[in-house]
């Protein structure tokens, strides 16, 4: 039986980049081993819904690490390994095709699967989701002939799709489910903001809508919305969420829920067994509540994490949540947690490309939104919002006045 003192199990950009980090702190060669069920070596994932998917950047462009970094660091990385079970008591992992491979330490990172739409016609051809480096390149293949696209879905991946496809001079429709674009993360004026910038940019939008039928001979050619309306697509680009991928964790005896469930360590419930990334259910330290965090930074953060804790680093994960985004010639920011919010503040011209956004919660700051804004609003955004010091919204929203960080002292 193979085994590695420490396993990533996973091999997306948790691995990529703890893999960096126990280099950097002087892991010994051989003692980590990467099982990957992807065909490629850790990939950084941002650019599948951007630059890579219009063609601007290549595969090794995004490699997080050089494919003979591995190799030269003496880090063992299967590809296309997919594992089946894992035993927990004897620090085990069954492959599939029967093979073992034990650990001592292990760190969880399978990601995440998208969620696929169960209705007629959903495995026509030219219907993608986008996840995998794969994905991505079949999509970018398909987009050459493609004239007519529909996506779905008005979140990160719709919104990123929906603007390189539309700069290939295809005719793209974007179809949400709710009534304004990205309503989960968006106040109503910046909905309103970016619906004017798509539609301007040839993109028909349509809201409080969803496709119930595609139709095509073996390749999709139309779908079918739930008002009736016909909507004619060769190329169709799904993004309606993901769900954790905790199918090979099932009897295991780790704690499952939304994910693996971890503390604020990112330790599961079996000693030496951790989990990071799209998979790892964490309690937020900084907002009181338990998250699971679909994004570049938690993904980076957290595998570098995990290194430093199986070195010896014994501090609580604490971080921000933080994304950020690229449409059209758009690139914006955003910091925090903005539920439950109970005061908006909108600084700068929303009409134009340069406004940023906070969110305030019994006058703490909780979330910002940021984009073409001077580097002290974003400098200061997550500062404010871990500091949990109170904030005035009126200041907030005077563009006259700078936003000057926090008082190093902080508030109960």
């Amino acid at each position: 039986m193979s085994q590695s003192n420490i396993v990533i199990l996973g091999g997306g950009m948790v691995a990529g980049y703890a893999a960096k980090q126990f280099v950097e702190l002087g892991l010994p060669k051989g003692e980590l081993a990467i099982l990957s069920a992807d065909d490629a070596v850790p990939y950084e994932r941002p650019p599948l819904s951007k630059s890579f998917l219009a063609g601007k950047d290549s595969e090794d462009a995004i490699q997080i690490n050089p494919e003979g970094f591995y190799q030269k660091q003496g880090i063992e990385l299967r590809l296309g390994c997919e594992v089946a079970q894992v035993d927990v008591q004897r620090k085990t992992l069954m492959l599939k095709g029967g093979d073992e491979f034990g650990f001592q330490r292990l760190i969880i990172a399978t990601g995440a699967h998208p969620r696929p739409l169960d209705i007629p016609g959903s495995r026509l051809q030219n219907l993608f989701y986008l996840r995998s480096l794969r994905d991505s390149k079949s999509i970018r293949a398909a987009a050459e002939k493609a004239k007519h696209a529909l996506v779905i879905g008005g979140g990160f991946i719709g919104m990123e799709v929906a603007a390189v496809l539309a700069q290939k001079g295809i005719q793209v429709t974007l179809a949400l489910r709710d009534d304004r674009i990205f309503q989960r993360l968006f106040s109503p004026e910046m909905s309103k903001f970016f619906e004017s910038y798509y539609a301007a940019r040839a993109v028909r939008l349509i809201k409080s809508m969803s496709v119930t039928e595609f139709r095509g001979d073996g390749i999709v050619n139309s779908a079918v919305l739930r008002d009736g309306q016909t909507i004619p697509c060769d190329l169709v680009v799904a993004g309606v969420g993901v769900r954790p991928a905790i199918e090979g964790l099932a009897n295991s005896g780790l704690d499952l829920g939304d994910g693996v469930l971890v503390n604020e360590h990112l330790e599961t419930n079996h000693p030496g067994i951790l989990a990071a990334g799209d998979v790892a259910n964490y309690p937020d330290v900084l907002f009181a509540k338990r998250r699971r965090v679909e994004h570049w930074d938690n993904a980076v953060s957290q595998g570098q994490y995990c290194a430093r804790s199986l070195m010896g680093e014994r501090t609580p994960f604490r971080r921000v949540p933080y994304f950020f985004s690229d449409v059209f010639d758009l690139s914006y920011e955003y910091w925090g947690d903005s539920s439950g919010a109970d005061h908006v503040a909108h600084r700068g011209d929303l009409s134009s490309s340069s406004f940023s956004v906070w969110w305030v919660r019994q006058e703490r700051l909780v979330a910002a939104f940021a984009m073409n804004r001077p580097d002290e609003e974003r400098d200061a955004a997550p500062k404010w919002i871990e500091s949990g010091q109170k904030v005035s919204v009126t200041q907030l929203a005077d563009s006259s006045k700078p936003i000057a960080n926090p008082s190093t002292t902080t508030s109960a």
